[in-house]
Formats: structure tokens, C-alpha cells, sequence
């Protein structure tokens, strides 16, 4: 074979590997659902979205892959039930159902750990604090958390939400809380009830030190903190323990083109290229036609995969899914 011949070959290669994401979705899909595999894809793209939007969502600059702070340890005498959902464990917190919305800005990492920290809080307290933790206060004002919209690590959002705090904050326009998100919800790259999003990032929302207007309270009352942070590195015993005892915990991992077509079942990358390292919320556990899962949540809204939820295959380390688990506990 010639040398420009394997040139042309390797930018064909290259180039189909760029637009699969929008232009090649209808091979990747088919190809996907004829392998039989434990998952069933759906083209859900938008042909008009770049994959540097896309890459944008992914908020999360690498993995650590390290635990930090002071891992809880497994308990032989605690039993892990086969399957565990912390929706139906802890059936009056609200926040543990809830799918939010990280609109056009790769605050993912934010979000997995707002949502797991208003979990937690609800858990501690036995259901006597509701609270929505404010993504648009950690997005915002966290600078040793990484750049806002354009990324950051939920190892750092832990450590700010116990040295500095955060207040309380629902979605978009819902004037929930004392800062609700500034950005609105949207059409990610999915077809659904939302307009679309915007075809680039926003810029990170400006750091306030106040309420909106009619908050009944103010921003320094409103601030919660936590007391503890600490992290899990492939030792899924243990962390399935301090899910059953405190509640849900975030995880980051790489994100494949083919994750981006999930609709149903127990995803594993099977085809795609990288499309960067995305944080989300593990809510439990369980066991489909024989193969293990962890079961979450995204913030890409309930049009995105099952309602807004996926499962992963679980005690395999896909994409690096177990390797970088993060968590804390509330100071109530």
C-alpha cells in the first residue's frame, strides 16, 4: 500500500470518526441494536449540533481516579441486597426522582453533586429538610472547582460545599430557593418538548452573594455545609454500603459517541469514539437478564434516555464508571 493511499485512509478514518456523532448516528444505532448486546440505542440527535457542543456537556476535565478524604470501610456484617433504588428506600425525599437540567453548559459536575448533596440532606434529616441545593451557586462561585460552564471536578464541589457552603436553588425560572438556575432547560441533542439548546456553551453565570428578589431570607442564613467529603476507587462494596446508609453518590467516567444513543437496558461502550469525561448521580443497583448495573441519573432532562435515567454495567469498570466515585455527608 502507498504512502498517500494510507493517508487517505486515516483521514477517511478520522473524518467519520468527527461527524458520527450527527452525520453517521443511523449506522452507529443499527449497528448497535443487530450486536444483540444488553442495551437498545435510538437515534436522538439533532444533525445541526457540533461535536465540540457536544464535548462541551461533558463537564468534567479528566478523571482523578483516586479516593480522597476518609474512605468509609466495608462492613462485613452489613448485607448488600441484590437490587437497591434509592427512589423507593427513601420515598419522601422529592430530589432523589427529580432529573434536572444542566441547559447549554458543561456543569454536569455541579449538577451529579448538588443533586446527591439535596439527597443526602433529606436522608440525614429523615425527610424533615427538602431542600434543591444550588447548581447555579456552585457553578457560579467555586473557582478552585474549575472553570464553570466550560468543566470542573465534583472532588472539589464537595470540598466547597464543606468549607464555603451553598444555598438552596431550584431549576430554571421555578424561583425556588435563593438562586434557581439562570440557564434554561433545553433539547440537548434529542428530539422532545423542550426547544433546542443553544449550539455553543454559555458563559458561567455571574458569583452572587444574595437571593433573588422575593426570597423570603437571606444568602447567608440560606447557606448549607457539609461536614465531611470523601471518595471510593473500584471498591464497589463498600460504596454500595454508603449508598444504602446515606444515599446517592456521583461518579465520573469517559462518555463514547454510542453512550449519547441510549435508550433502554445496560449500557457498555461498544462503538464511538471519545467524547470527553461526564459527571452523573448513582442512585442504586440491580441485576437485568443476568449482567449487574448501577442505576442513575443524567442531567440532560427526562427526554434523554429512560426518562432521564441509565443503567451501566456494574463490577467491570466500563469507562472508568467505578474508578472515580465521589460523595459527603450534611451538617445539619
Amino acid at each position: 500500500m502507498g504512502k498517500l493511499t494510507l493517508i487517505a485512509i486515516l483521514l477517511a478514518c478520522v473524518a467519520v470518526s468527527l461527524q458520527s456523532p450527527t452525520k453517521q448516528v443511523d449506522q452507529m444505532v443499527d449497528y448497535i441494536n443487530n450486536l444483540g448486546t444488553t442495551w437498545r440505542a435510538e437515534k436522538q440527535f439533532d444533525d445541526s449540533y457540533s461535536l465540540d457542543y457536544i464535548k462541551g456537556l461533558m463537564g468534567v476535565p479528566a478523571l482523578t481516579g483516586r479516593a480522597f478524604g476518609s474512605t468509609p470501610a466495608y462492613d462485613p456484617e452489613l448485607e448488600i441486597p441484590n437490587t437497591f433504588d434509592a427512589r423507593t428506600q427513601w420515598p419522601t425525599c422529592a430530589s432523589i426522582k427529580e432529573v434536572r437540567d444542566q441547559g447549554s453548559c458543561g456543569s454536569c459536575w455541579a449538577f451529579a453533586t448538588v443533586e446527591a448533596i439535596s439527597d443526602r440532606i433529606c436522608i440525614a434529616s429523615q425527610g424533615k429538610q427538602q431542600v434543591e441545593v444550588s447548581a447555579e451557586n456552585l457553578v457560579a462561585c467555586c473557582n478552585a472547582c474549575g472553570n464553570g460552564c466550560r468543566g470542573g471536578w465534583p472532588e472539589q464541589a464537595w470540598s466547597y460545599y464543606e468549607r464555603t457552603g451553598l444555598v438552596s436553588g431550584g431549576l430554571y425560572d421555578s424561583h425556588v430557593g435563593c438562586q434557581p438556575y439562570s440557564i434554561n432547560a433545553c433539547e440537548h441533542h434529542v428530539s422532545g418538548h423542550l426547544p433546542p439548546c443553544d449550539k455553543e456553551l454559555r458563559p458561567t453565570p455571574k458569583c452572587q452573594h444574595t437571593c433573588e428578589a422575593g426570597y423570603n431570607g437571606t444568602y447567608a442564613k440560606d447557606l448549607h455545609f457539609g461536614k465531611s467529603s470523601y471518595g471510593f476507587s473500584n471498591e464497589n462494596q463498600a460504596l454500595q454500603q454508603d449508598i444504602m446508609k446515606n444515599g446517592p453518590v456521583v461518579s465520573t467516567f469517559q462518555v463514547f459517541e454510542d453512550f449519547l444513543t441510549y435508550k433502554s437496558g445496560v449500557y457498555h461502550h461498544v462503538s464511538g469514539a471519545s467524547a470527553g469525561f461526564h459527571a452523573v448521580k448513582i442512585i442504586g443497583w440491580g441485576v437485568e437478564s443476568g449482567v449487574d448495573y448501577w442505576l442513575v441519573a443524567n442531567s440532560w432532562n427526562p427526554d434523554w434516555g429512560n426518562k432521564g435515567f441509565f443503567k451501566i454495567r456494574r463490577g467491570k469498570d466500563d469507562c472508568g464508571f467505578e474508578g472515580s466515585i465521589s460523595a459527603g455527608l450534611p451538617k445539619l
